[in-house]
Formats: C-alpha cells, sequence, structure tokens
C-alpha cells in the first residue's frame, strides 16, 4: 500500500484500517502477525517508544466499568529506543505488507528530533505522542494540550531534520476546548496530518465491592477512557480537525470503533484511516482476521465479539495461609472456581497492585504463591480473615491428546498447575508419574504434596545447586508406550525438558509446554503475554512443542 494512498480518502469513503497503539500490535511478534495474517489490517502502529527505557506503571493497568467500556493506564512502557530499533529494523528487512506507523513519546524537542531521527528510516509514518492523558509530567497531553507548544515542538523537528521521508503525524488529546485549533496549529507547523483521538480523561474508576481505586499510578488511579463509550466524542473531535485543516492533510482517526456503522461513521466524519484498538479485546485473536474483514466488509461482527465483561473482581477471605520453608506459601481463599488447565486469574489487593497466578485447587481455592517482588510481598503479608480480589478465568482450556500414561513434570512454584492437571487426566483413567523440582529439601512435606499424591507416583528433588537437577531422573524407560508428558515451570527448564524428552524418544506432539508468560490486562490488549504469535491470556497457556518450535517461540 502506498502511503500517499491515504491522503484525500475520506471523500473516497475505501475503509483504510489501522492498528492503535497499545493495543495488541504492540510486541514484534504481533506486528509480524498483523503483518503476515491479517490482511484487512493496512497500517500497523507500533506502541509509542521512548529516548530510554521506561517501566510504566504498575499493574492493575486496565479495568472495564462495563462490556465495552475501558479504562487504562499503561504509562508509556516500553523496551526504549536502542533496543526495540534492532526489533524494528528486522522486521523492515524481512519485508511488510502494510504501512508501518511508529509511535513516538518525548518530554522535549530534542528528545523527539532523536527519535524521529532514529526510526525515519524505517516507519511510513511518525506519530508524535502529544496526547497520553495518564502520562509523566511533560509527556503526551503535556504538550498537545497547548496550541503554541505543540506546534513549537512540530516547527522545531522539521526544523532540525528537514530530509524526513515519513509522514509526521501528531496524535491529540480530545480533553481540550478546541482541538481543532490545536490541529491547525501543527497542521501549519510543518506536519502531514493528525491522529485522534486518544483516550478521554483521565478519569477515576472505583472498584464496586472495595470502594477503592482500581488503576496503579502516581495519579490517584486516574486512567484514559477508551472503547465504545468515548465513540461519539471522538466523531465530534474528527469532525472539528477536519473543518479546521481541510482535506489536504491526513486524518487517522479513531476512538471507539467496534462495528462496521462505526467504521462508516469515523470516515463520513472526516477520517482517511479507521483505528481499531480496545475492541480487539473483545475477540479472540484467531478471530481477528475474520473480525476484522467484516469491520471492512460492513458484514455483521456480533458473532465474534464477547459482550461478557472480562475484567470484574470477585472478593474473597482468606481462610488460611501455610509458609513454607522453600519460601513459598499455600493461600486458601473463601469460594471455589471451576479453573481448567491452560486457565489463570489475577489476585487484587487494592492500592498494593494485581499479578497472574495459577490455580492450584479449585475447592477450596488455593494459590501456590512464591514470594519476587513488591506484589508478593505484600500478599505474604495478608492475614486470615482479610479480604483479596480475584479477576478471570483467562486463558483457555488446554487440548490434548489422551495416552494411557503420562508425566507431570513441575519446576517451583510451576508445581502449582499440576493438580489440575492431575484432576484432568483422572478422569481419562491416566497412570501418572509426578516429579517436582524444588530449590530446596524440605524436612516435611512438599507444598501441594499431599494433593499431588492422590493422581499418582510423587517424586521431588532438590536442586542442591543445580537448577533443574529433576530432568536428570528422565531415562528412556520413563517414554516408552503411550506417553504424553505436560511440563512447568521456568522457561529454560521447560525448554531443557522437552528437548531432552524428544531425544528420549517422545514425540513433540506429546510434549505441552505451560507459557505463563507475563501479562498485565489478561484480555489480550497489551501484548505483553505473546508468545510465538499466540496470546496465552486468551488461547490458554498449553502449547505443544511442536507448536512452539514452529512459531520461534522464546521460553
Amino acid at each position: 500500500m502506498d502511503v500517499n494512498s491515504l491522503r484525500h480518502n475520506h471523500l473516497k469513503g475505501a475503509p483504510i484500517l489501522a492498528t492503535v497503539s497499545g493495543v495488541a500490535s504492540t510486541k514484534k511478534e504481533l506486528i509480524e502477525l498483523f503483518d503476515k495474517k491479517i490482511p484487512a489490517i493496512d497500517i500497523i502502529t507500533t506502541k509509542s517508544f521512548q529516548v530510554t527505557p521506561n517501566p510504566g506503571n504498575r499493574e492493575p493497568i486496565v479495568c472495564s466499568p462495563k462490556a465495552g467500556d475501558f479504562g487504562n493506564s499503561v504509562g508509556l512502557r516500553n523496551p526504549g529506543m536502542d533496543v526495540i530499533l534492532p526489533e524494528i529494523k528486522e522486521i523492515r528487512e524481512n519485508g511488510m505488507r502494510a504501512l508501518l506507523n511508529i509511535s513516538l513519546s518525548a518530554s522535549n524537542p530534542e528528545d523527539f528530533i532523536t527519535l524521529v531521527k532514529a526510526f525515519d528510516v524505517y516507519a511510513d509514518l511518525l506519530e508524535l505522542n502529544f496526547s497520553c492523558p495518564h502520562a509523566a509530567a511533560g509527556f503526551g497531553a503535556s504538550i498537545g494540550s497547548d496550541a503554541s507548544i505543540a506546534s513549537s515542538y512540530v516547527e522545531a523537528i522539521c526544523k532540525a531534520y528537514p530530509e524526513r521521508k515519513a509522514l509526521l503525524i501528531v496524535k491529540l488529546t480530545p480533553n481540550v476546548p478546541d482541538i481543532g485549533a490545536i490541529a491547525k496549529a501543527v497542521i501549519e507547523a510543518g506536519a502531514d496530518g493528525i491522529a485522534a483521538i486518544n483516550t478521554v480523561g483521565p478519569k477515576l474508576y472505583i472498584e464496586p465491592n472495595s470502594g477503592k481505586p482500581i488503576l496503579n499510578n502516581k495519579i490517584g488511579g486516574k486512567g484514559g477512557a477508551s472503547g465504545e463509550w468515548v465513540n461519539a466524542e471522538a466523531l465530534e473531535a474528527i469532525k472539528a480537525i477536519r473543518k479546521a485543516i481541510g482535506d489536504d492533510p491526513i486524518i487517522l482517526g479513531m476512538g471507539g470503533v467496534t462495528r462496521p456503522e462505526d467504521v462508516k461513521a469515523m470516515i463520513a466524519s472526516g477520517a482517511d484511516s479507521v483505528g481499531i484498538g480496545s475492541a480487539l479485546s473483545r475477540v479472540m485473536p484467531t478471530e481477528w482476521q475474520n473480525y476484522l474483514a467484516a469491520m471492512k466488509s460492513g458484514n455483521s461482527v456480533s458473532c465474534y465479539l464477547s459482550d461478557k465483561n472480562m475484567l470484574e473482581y470477585t472478593p474473597h477471605t482468606v481462610v488460611k495461609k501455610e509458609i513454607h520453608e522453600s519460601g513459598v506459601m499455600i493461600l486458601t481463599l473463601s469460594g471455589k472456581m471451576e479453573c481448567q488447565p491452560g486457565e489463570f486469574v489475577f489476585i487484587w489487593l487494592p492500592e498494593s497492585g494485581e499479578k497472574p497466578f495459577s490455580v492450584a485447587v479449585n475447592d477450596p481455592l488455593t494459590f501456590l504463591i512464591k514470594k519476587r517482588g513488591i506484589f508478593t510481598e505484600a500478599l505474604f503479608n495478608v492475614k486470615e480473615g482479610d479480604t483479596v480480589y480475584t479477576r478471570g478465568l483467562y486463558g483457555k482450556e488446554m487440548k490434548y491428546q489422551k495416552s494411557e500414561k503420562a508425566l507431570l513434570i513441575g519446576g517451583g512454584t510451576g508445581a502449582a498447575v499440576l493438580p489440575l492437571i492431575g484432576e484432568r487426566l483422572k478422569k481419562d483413567g491416566t497412570v501418572m508419574d509426578i516429579r517436582v523440582g524444588v530449590a530446596v529439601p524440605s524436612s516435611g512435606k512438599d507444598p501441594l504434596q499431599d494433593v499431588l499424591e492422590t493422581y499418582g507416583t510423587y517424586l521431588s528433588v532438590a536442586d542442591d545447586g543445580k537448577p533443574g537437577r529433576v530432568l536428570d531422573t528422565l531415562t528412556d524407560k520413563d517414554v516408552e508406550g503411550d506417553v504424553s508428558a505436560y511440563v512447568v515451570g521456568p522457561g529454560k527448564m521447560m525448554e531443557k525438558a522437552a528437548r531432552q524428552l524428544e531425544t528420549l524418544g517422545l514425540s513433540d506432539k506429546r510434549i505441552y509446554l505451560s507459557m505463563e508468560k507475563n501479562t498485565m490486562c489478561g484480555i489480550g490488549m497489551c501484548g505483553e503475554c505473546v508468545c510465538g504469535g499466540h496470546l496465552p491470556c486468551k488461547e490458554g497457556t498449553f502449547f505443544t512443542w511442536k507448536t512452539l518450535k514452529e512459531n520461534g517461540a522464546e521460553l
């Protein structure tokens, strides 16, 4: 696609679809996924990159007052220019079908100039983030809320780098009295077009059971609003911008676009392309192409969109906590779940944060937790009778081939996943051999040992200075006959186990690994958990070793 075909497209009415910054196309693997396997997308937009790394905000980073409406506060999380440039370079060198829109964020003209010069050679469009409503002082909306500041930034960039080849797009905030005036000012300063709108707000989102703010940031839990509830405001903003800048500059329109009629309305309001963001979290990634093709053709999308609010919290009472000498805790909560292997939940402590955890036992609801950082430190400090919250289920039930025998191998807190696998395989009549690697020998029983022994033979192997020593117990006899293996633990340990089992003769289609990657949203929005082009938070954590190898997944 020629980038110049964007110009005046609002007059032609052809639906040109784009991803939006910060949603779905946030990682190299996902950019490649949209480019190679989702042809309905014409423009791929990256997350906002900065000169130096930015860890962003701690979880929770997203909430949903009701299905289709979202609040978010990612905080411009990104790995920094030096890390991402080689990845972008590789993507371009491999060839791209879609246009690449690289989003950039900075707090001063000098850093923007550095970024523009660095990314220009790889971009079709460079999108300046003048609009993030929950960014730190000096970033995002701090720039785009003032016409004179915004235009001075654009003028400085154009003057410092006149040889720029990519189109310069300024992303504006709707949280201003006159967005049209700001758009006109940056166009007159040298920008080629406008992207609008970014999220509305920031707003405060209160969880109804606790009465506490959900989002976790330095501005009191406020975050930008996205999704269907901002669509009307987005359309009005696009109309105002088009009226102010005329027909020649490009407008990348976005904001709550969910159905084909929203695409048509956005174009009718003056947008040359239409961005689709939050709505993708309501669609299974395996259906993104079908959904987006229907958005482009005007066909119904109701069969793809989930109307369930996946971000609601459920309160639980702490019934029991057991601290083991291995530095892990067994946490038992009131209530029960129907979690299956491949699924997980988030545990939330108001004002402390949240993290994803596998359910060890559904009834009573039990988790195996290792102290790793700020949040788990807080979780270790809860007392019996305290209230904690869960949200989910996320992921998807494991698909597997039944077998007469099964090896269940767990490393560290990966053992937390084994009871649910045991429960499932028990119903199949599978004979189970369970082996768990622990960091240090236990003077008593291991965490969850009593539960796991109900499913099959149990062997505990202490690392004793050699991580993954449990794998030394594997022999060719273990894979004789009709056998499958289920491995859960750190990435390196699982990869070593898979290679070892394959060498012993077990088919790579019968080796199942649980890819419990870092995930911050659980709904396919942030892209943090991507693994070989798949999103475990939506598609389930279990993949065969064959699938992971074929997709070049990083363990």
